[in-house]
């Protein structure tokens, strides 16, 4: 009793940190593992073993939470079926830290830059066309690449075009931002929640394609309609005769020739294993430690600037996430909640889809979506071993409510805030209600559209 009520404290209290952005998150999940550490399986699980006749033993909830014995482990990098993770998830870990690299190494040498640039000259710098455009391209981007990555230099070139064109780039960059996420729900390494469901359940690239991928194209092209209604008439230019030749070319964007057609090759392999390896069965982790190696390679001497810019931050806030979220489940506390929902749904599968969507849709929309999703792989997993209800379906409906529901609002995703940060930064500010004036709408349509999808292709 001891345990659960003191796991249950540090996760509260470190979610409540993480919301009001007092501390740097990273500290915040870091102490508050120390905290579970020492008070749910150090103290808490001694206290109740004794006093309340508990079956724990705390030395093996901590060899399990820590999970480092996994990285040993020849099925930790090669596996031929199905693994489930439990604590701390190493292949999450190692496979963000190797596409980070790899991202890296790609802006170094002006990649994205050079992407924009492109598609804003093949359309001849016409805003709408753009729009839709740069729409379509970071959908596309946010599929295999971290969507912060791709909102950092997708907003930073809208801006420069709107400074250029005389539009109004707010809209753009909303438009932007929620089709990162929708494209990041798409497959298993386009967004974190995913990276997380995947590797702790066991599901390949090709799994999350098949199926949350088919759902994401149907909303992208929903979504797409009604960013194009709603926001044509804000971003129409000031002036319709602008003077393309003093715009920068393509090819200024990037600062290193060689480099670039490395980090090409780099990120055509690194696509190529994502999509093989259900068949190769080489793991994310096998795969994100090797393109992080074949970068620092041929990177050379600028590594060093690669390393520099890492988001070091948020390894270490996954780290410590996974090890408070391993305390709710050592402790029961995450199969005590998985009852409750089958209890609230009352075995009604339609209604506990629909639970797991749209709790984790509005849940997402205020809160980090990352610990929420390491927090429900779980409970799905209790839940589906409790009703007989399939694991995958709920997977899907847990990978769609959480990539979703983040667009909701401006602090849902971190690719909300880095998109908006950016507008303001450029003098264009971007209030909640704005904000959730744009996208909310786009949100609830999209969400509405993956319960529709998910009831009639699956139950």
């Amino acid at each position: 009793m001891l345990a659960q009520i003191l796991a249950v404290s540090i996760f509260l209290v470190m979610f409540a940190l993480i919301i009001t952005e007092i501390f740097p998150r990273q500290y915040v999940t870091l102490v508050c593992a120390a905290l579970t550490l020492a008070l749910v399986f150090g103290l808490g699980m001694q206290i109740d073993s004794h006093f309340f006749g508990k079956e724990y033993d705390s030395l093996l909830a901590i060899k399990q939470t820590l999970n480092v014995h996994s990285i040993f482990t020849p099925g930790f990098w090669y596996s031929t079926s199905e693994s489930e993770s439990t604590g701390i998830n190493w292949a999450t870990i190692i496979f963000i830290a190797g596409m980070m690299v790899m991202v890296e190494g790609m802006a170094r040498v002006g990649f994205f830059r050079w992407l924009c640039m492109c598609l804003a000259k093949a359309v001849r710098y016409k805003v709408i066309p753009i729009f839709i455009t740069f729409m379509f391209m970071s959908f596309v981007l946010a599929m295999f690449i971290d969507s912060i990555t791709v909102i950092l230099f997708l907003a930073a070139v809208t801006v420069e075009l709107s400074s250029l064109l005389g539009f109004n780039p707010i809209p753009m960059i909303l438009a932007e931002i929620f089709c990162a996420n929708l494209g990041g729900s798409a497959t298993m390494c386009g967004d974190p929640p995913n990276i997380i469901i995947g590797t702790s359940l066991g599901y390949s690239f090709a799994d999350f394609v098949v199926n949350t991928g088919l759902i994401a194209v149907i909303g992208l092209l929903f979504t797409v309609a009604y960013f194009y209604l709603t926001c044509r008439k804000v971003v129409a230019p000031k002036e319709q005769n602008i003077d393309t030749s003093r715009f920068p070319t393509p090819s200024s964007a990037i600062t290193d020739k060689k480099g670039f057609v490395v980090s090409c090759i780099i990120f055509g392999l690194a696509v190529i294993l994502l999509v093989t390896h259900a068949s190769t069965h080489l793991s994310v982790a096998t795969i994100g430690l090797g393109i992080a190696i074949i970068t620092i390679i041929a990177a050379g001497k600028h590594v060093g600037e690669i390393f520099r810019k890492l988001d070091t931050p948020t390894l270490l806030f996954f780290i410590g996430l996974f090890v408070v979220v391993g305390g709710l489940e050592q402790t029961g506390i995450l199969e005590l909640i998985a009852l409750f929902i089958g209890k609230v749904s009352g075995g009604n599968v339609y209604m506990m889809i629909a639970i797991i969507i749209w709790v984790s849709a509005i849940a997402s929309a205020f809160i980090d979506n990352i610990p929420f999703a390491a927090t429900m792989v779980p409970v799905i997993q209790s839940l589906a071993a409790a009703t007989g209800v399939s694991l995958p379906v709920m997977a899907w409906a847990l990978s769609m409510g959480t990539d979703i529901g983040g667009s909701g609002t401006p602090i849902g995703a971190s690719a909300n805030v880095v998109g908006t940060s950016v507008a303001i930064k450029a003098g264009y500010p971007v209030g909640w209600a704005e904000y959730c004036k744009i996208s909310a709408p786009a949100t609830i349509i999209v969400l509405l559209i993956s319960t529709i999808c998910i009831f009639v292709r699956y139950l």
